[in-house]
Order: C-alpha cells, then structure tokens, then sequence
C-alpha cells in the first residue's frame, strides 16, 4: 500500500517538529493509542487498539528515524504486530515545508500488511488508514497549535491541496511517528519532525 498526503498545520515549523518528536503530544494525536515511549532519540515504541472492518486487535509496533533533518524531516520505518490479527511493516517520508505562520506536512507512505488484515481487502484498509491519518492529523494540529497559544486546542489541521476531492492521506506515520506510529502501527497495522 502507498499513500501520500499532505497537511497545512496552523503552527511554527519548530512547534511542529518538537511535537512530533514528544511522546505525550503523539500519544494525545493518535486514536486508540494505549502506550507510547522513546526509547532513544532516534525509536519509538507503541501499542494501539484498533479496528479495521471485523479485525479488533492491540497491536505492538516499533518505529525507528533515518536521516533525520532537524527541522525539515525524516525517514521513518517500522512494523507492527497485532497477533492473529496480523502484520503491517512499512515506511515514510516526512517533509516540513514553512508557509507563513504555518508549516506544510507531506508525507509519503509505503506499507505492506499480512494475516487477516490482508485478507479482509485493500480497499477497507485503504479506507482505515486514512480515516486514522485525518484524525491523527486533526488532534495533532489541535495539540501542537494549544502548546503554541496556551490556549485551548482548536481544530487547524487541513488538506493543503483545495478541490472537491480530498488529498489521499494515510498512515502514518507516520506516519508518521504518531501517525506513522499509529499508521505504520495500525497500518503497519493495518502507517516527524
């Protein structure tokens, strides 16, 4: 499975970076998210309960960081376990671009699923992963943008391409960490700096 996505986060390019690479912001961020550490500067460990279609399942997932670009992006790769239920292993590209007073997330994501997500059709994880990525991104910007303002988190996080059709979003990611965690977790169950 491959997506790519972007997100217009209502943030300083640095606030973004630092919450992507703060454990308690990424695990606010990420739905169903039970646990989740650094266990260096460079790994993250998770688990996430979710649900894709009939498949429920806690999944245990690690991610590491690669060529790291404080503050412009990574590479991240993991994998995820979700016993019965399955397998996912991918990994992403994350990229911050400035625009403003915001900052420009774009990411691309590759992961490979197997056990009984595989079985259940690409096309309901396809439709998972980036239902988990918009509310990882969503609560992301809410959290990132609250640490920000002091204020209360408000919803910022927004497709940045305009049109009737949203971007196609994913994973992960992690995209990315969080979202990748949680993307690579769930879609590596199921995918920054």
């Amino acid at each position: 499975m491959d997506m790519t996505g972007e997100y217009r986060i209502e943030a300083p390019r640095e606030a973004v970076w630092r919450g992507l690479n703060d454990p308690e912001t990424l695990k606010q961020s990420i739905t169903g998210c039970e646990e989740l550490t650094k266990d260096s500067d460079t790994t993250f460990a998770a688990r996430v309960k979710a649900r894709v279609g009939p498949v429920s399942a806690t999944f245990g997932g690690k991610v590491t960081l690669s060529d790291l670009d404080p503050p412009n992006g990574y590479k991240i790769s993991g994998e995820g376990q979700g016993g019965v239920a399955g397998f996912a292993k991918g990994s992403a590209e994350v990229k911050l671009v400035p625009d403003g007073s915001a900052t420009v997330l774009h990411y691309a994501v590759n992961a490979t699923v197997g056990g009984k997500l595989a079985q259940i059709g690409s096309r309901l994880v396809d439709a998972t992963a980036r239902k988990m990525a918009d509310e990882f991104f969503a609560r992301f910007a809410e959290v990132v943008q609250a640490g920000v303002a002091g204020a209360a988190p408000a919803p910022t996080a927004t497709p940045a391409a305009p049109g009737p059709a949203p971007l196609r979003k994913g994973l992960p990611p992690v995209i990315w960490i969080g979202g990748l965690v949680a993307i690579i977790v769930v879609l590596l169950l199921i995918f920054a700096r």
